[in-house]
């Protein structure tokens, strides 16, 4: 063995201080929506199955999995039974899964119970697969959760995983939690659990909600700048946050991560395709386009961007329909935090000052809220491109029901029914009865009844629409009792 056990031990035991009677140490006091899905799986693992939280580096995985350590020794759980270890430490990595439990097992006696084993960036270890296969089916007393900054955990574990591990995908922070753990003052709004709830308020509802939540306003466009990334969120200069984001979230990701776990050699390609999505953030991907003005050739550009998709740096959104013509026709293709575009691109708070650029960057942030609210229901999403350049910007196909929502971050002049010719064709042609219209003014909020139709739609405030899907997981966010 080239690590001895009792080096390999003194590693181990700074990770976990519980077993010298030490607790996880500057843990943030509230706690993300994932946090209940993990406490669920803990307490009732569904058919035994381990549990694979995956997301973007520097996302909250680990923090995610201290709490939930930190709550388990709450509950009288001998400390010896519980094990954390993070494949990034390299002796870690040397020695792999098998000397790391042999070690744990050797030094600290396990007391009676389940043990827990959380196992962060589980992907780097070799034939990591099928150890998990055998843990999951013969060690019965043991409760696995692993994560992984990128998909190969789930591509390359396909054959042996099927039933194995249950999916916790971890988005970066919703507008919610951002306001959480900057310790924002926001206002106290009543809660809406859906949406749907909008089409119930009266006149004055909207009225006294849309006054309330004015502050709000100032706090999006703040987080449209910092992002949704812990790290840089806590940042009090802008520059500086962006800087972080920049540097330690995608250049590691470009160059460190896609050539140790993906093999690539192009990194400066790769980087090219990268900004050029940056560059079109939410919009059709061209890659006729892409192609001539990068000089790449299209099947390796394609192969660039499901990278991009598996290190979750972007999401890729194909048109609504069926057959052949939506197979080859242009998919969009969103950046996993509204924050990276302008971070690479070193906009600044020049950002705020371009209304077109605004529009998409709260287009990429709404997606990612939607995204992440309804990831865990199996929805499907997709956009909606009709003649005349008529068009919905995202479907949330929840089948048998269709959920469309049109982003229209301008003024009240272009949420009028004459601006929602896309929308209004795409729900008759459907028979969808309601829909969405993310705004950006705060008065611009109330149901519109399109005449002759029976379609209702919701115009919604964009800081109130993130600030709402953000929360609504929750059970103990502020509330208005009225």
């Amino acid at each position: 063995m080239l690590v001895s056990k009792a080096e390999l031990f003194a590693v181990l035991l700074k990770y976990n201080p519980w077993w010298n009677m030490g607790r996880p140490a500057d843990l943030p006091p509230w706690k993300r929506a994932a946090f209940t899905q993990i406490r669920a799986w803990r307490k009732d693992p569904p058919a035994g199955r381990a549990l694979l939280l995956t997301g973007a580096r520097q996302v909250g995985k680990t923090t995610l999995y201290l709490q939930t350590i930190d709550e388990i020794l709450g509950e009288d759980v001998p400390p010896s039974n519980i094990l954390y270890a993070t494949f990034d430490h390299p002796l870690l990595k040397l020695v792999g899964l098998e000397k790391v439990i042999e070690t744990w097992k050797e030094y600290e006696t396990a007391g009676d119970g389940p043990e827990y084993l959380f196992l962060d960036e589980v992907q780097t270890i070799k034939d990591w697969q099928v150890w998990l296969k055998h843990q999951v089916d013969f060690e019965k007393h043991r409760r696995i959760a692993i994560t992984g900054s990128a998909t190969p955990l789930l591509e390359e574990g396909q054959e042996s995983g099927v039933g194995r591990w249950q999916t916790i995908k971890l988005a970066t922070l919703s507008f919610f939690e951002y306001l959480q753990i900057r310790n924002a003052a926001f206002p106290p709004l009543p809660r809406i659990p859906s949406l749907m709830r909008l089409f119930d308020w009266t006149g004055p509802d909207f009225a006294r909600t849309s006054e309330e939540a004015k502050p709000l306003s100032a706090l999006f466009d703040d987080y449209l700048l910092r992002g949704g990334f812990p790290q840089s969120a806590k940042i009090e200069n802008i520059d500086l946050a962006q800087k972080l984001l920049r540097e330690d979230i995608v250049d590691k990701v470009l160059k460190r991560d896609m050539t140790a776990l993906f093999g690539v050699r192009r990194v400066v390609e790769l980087e090219q395709v990268f900004l050029y999505l940056c560059m079109n953030d939410g919009g059709l991907l061209d890659m006729k386009a892409l192609c001539s003005n990068l000089e790449v050739k299209k099947a390796t550009a394609n192969n660039f961007i499901t990278l991009l998709e598996s290190a979750h740096l972007v999401y890729k959104l194909m048109p609504y329909g069926y057959g052949k013509e939506i197979l080859r026709a242009q998919p969009k293709v969103y950046l996993a935090d509204a924050a990276l575009a302008g971070s690479v691109l070193l906009k600044g708070k020049s950002l705020l000052e371009n209304p077109e650029a605004m529009g998409r960057t709260v287009e990429t942030a709404f997606f990612k809220h939607v995204f992440t609210r309804y990831y865990s229901k199996s929805v499907k999403f997709a956009f909606w491109r009709g003649k005349n350049d008529r068009e919905v910007d995202i479907i949330a196909d929840m089948t048998p029901r269709l959920v469309p929502f049109e982003i229209k971050y301008r003024g009240r002049e272009h949420t009028g029914i004459q601006e929602l010719k896309g929308m209004c064709e795409f729900c008759e042609k459907n028979k969808v009865s309601t829909g969405y219209v993310i705004t950006r003014d705060m008065n611009d909020f109330g149901i519109i009844d399109v005449e002759r139709t029976g379609i209702r739609l919701a115009k919604i405030p964009a800081p109130l629409a993130c600030f709402w899907l953000g929360a609504s997981e929750l059970d103990d966010y502020p509330q208005n009792n009225d």
